[in-house]
């Protein structure tokens, strides 16, 4: 069996180009998500449930855009097992066309007038497939990054994938906010199935970078040494409950937060504010971009100060900026709006998001890796992003149109998220070698 190179040895365009596939091809593969998610809030409603009242109709497209999230702790561990047993490299490779191809199809859907309810069962299917491949992306992703990067810059080398997250829902924004400039009719009759077949661009390219990437130092030095381990998710929750509770806690406040400014916004803003549909997307667009910078500014600052210390700040930050938001929203104003999305993406979130990669895979050691942060952090995606748009939509109709009640449940997954991180590990707890913590006692 090949003997890897030391880390020492490894030169600098591998630890880079690590990270920057890392990044771009998460960007392929959430410019798909969130193209979904995009047109849940706007047109699918109309496309596919056209039978219900418009908030029913909603609801119903928000439905199915639940599934892709619930089918993520499925993703995570089936890829996760695979990601510890087999490497990392393969399964990146897999989920991108997991993700790619079912998008494609979503563009040929036909409409409910069409085929009648067989259209959203063909929609559930594909987003279910989306689901399970980015379940199985971001763990590989993310250790792909920081497992390749030199000693204190993980945080910086991890915050790439995140920060990949940023162009995706760049180039969603401008793709649906292009095709939402058409006439009504040609947009729901053809135009908004362009950005979903335009993906096969992005399929090829992600494809021909992610395959250029070397495999995993950490994952070379475990199957050298022998150290792999027959059945990874059940080594993770029989030794590492903690862990695992930590991190779903603390990533439930990032995940809800995101997708209620990113999803639910766009829904709240064009039907109970009466705001353009343009200038939510325009919006969402510039906080993205601002992201872009802030997420490796945060990574930078976890190598620094702490991981945990950043993360905890992005908590605070839900807390404090949860209620300002959407009053920011009410007001209408498209500049107070802009700079409404740009605090919660590029400031609040990316304090969140951009330490994530160093804090959560420094939360298990290198054998169970791939599954332990996949696992916490795609049923934390299930409970939280799968049902954000839902519940903040149940919530606001509990309040009669008023966003109080969703401020108050953002605030409270604020408090667990800050308590979560107060327990987590520092990074060099699993530093290799870390067979022996397996071979311990329990």
């Amino acid at each position: 069996m090949k003997t890897p190179a030391p880390q020492a040895a490894r030169s600098r365009r591998q630890y880079i180009t690590a990270g920057l596939a890392s990044m771009m091809g998460t960007t392929i593969e959430w410019y798909d998500y969130f193209l979904y998610g995009t047109a849940a809030a706007l047109i699918f409603n109309k496309i596919f449930f056209p039978a219900f009242d418009p908030i029913t109709g909603t609801l119903a497209a928000f439905a199915t855009y639940s599934v892709g999230f619930f089918a993520r702790p499925f993703g995570g561990l089936v890829f996760g097992h695979f990601g510890d047993r087999v490497g990392r490299k393969s399964m990146l490779l897999i989920t991108l066309f997991l993700m790619g191809i079912p998008t494609i199809l979503i563009g040929l859907i036909p409409s409910y007038e069409s085929i009648g309810y067989w259209a959203a069962v063909l929609l559930v299917i594909m987003r279910f497939l989306q689901g399970i491949a980015v379940g199985g992306e971001w763990g590989g992703a993310v250790l792909m990054a920081v497992e390749h990067a030199p000693e204190g810059k993980k945080g910086f080398f991890g915050s790439l994938p995140q920060t990949g997250v940023a162009p995706g829902l760049i180039l969603s924004s401008l793709a649906m906010g292009a095709v939402a400039t058409l006439p009504e009719e040609d947009m729901l009759s053809w135009g908004w199935r362009i950005p979903f077949l335009a993906s096969v661009v992005l399929l090829l390219v992600g494809w021909f970078i992610r395959v250029k990437v070397a495999e995993s130092p950490d994952f070379e030095q475990m199957q050298t040494k022998g150290d792999k381990v027959e059945m990874p998710a059940l080594v993770v929750l029989r030794r590492y409950p903690k862990e695992v509770l930590t991190v779903i806690g603390g990533r439930l406040a990032e995940v809800t937060w995101f997708y209620t400014v990113v999803t639910f916004s766009l829904a709240y803003a064009t039907g109970t504010l009466g705001i353009p549909r343009t200038v939510m997307l325009d919006a969402t667009v510039w906080g993205a971009a601002a992201a872009m910078f802030t997420m490796p500014l945060f990574g930078v600052l976890g190598d620094r100060i702490g991981f945990k210390w950043i993360f905890m700040a992005g908590a605070l930050g839900i807390m404090l900026f949860a209620p300002v938001f959407f009053t920011m929203l009410q007001s209408k104003d498209v500049g107070t709006i802009t700079a409404a999305v740009v605090i919660a993406v590029g400031g609040v979130y990316a304090a969140l998001y951009g330490p994530q990669g160093g804090l959560f895979s420094a939360q298990f050691p290198p054998e169970v890796r791939y599954s332990g942060i996949s696992m916490a952090v795609q049923v934390s995606g299930a409970i939280g992003g799968g049902l954000a748009p839902l519940v903040a939509t149940a919530l606001l109709a509990y309040g009669d149109g008023d966003a109080r009640y969703i401020v108050w449940y953002l605030t409270a997954l604020g408090v667990v998220a800050i308590f979560s991180s107060l327990f987590m590990h520092h990074p060099s707890r699993f530093a290799l070698p870390a067979a022996d913590a397996l071979r311990g006692p329990a």
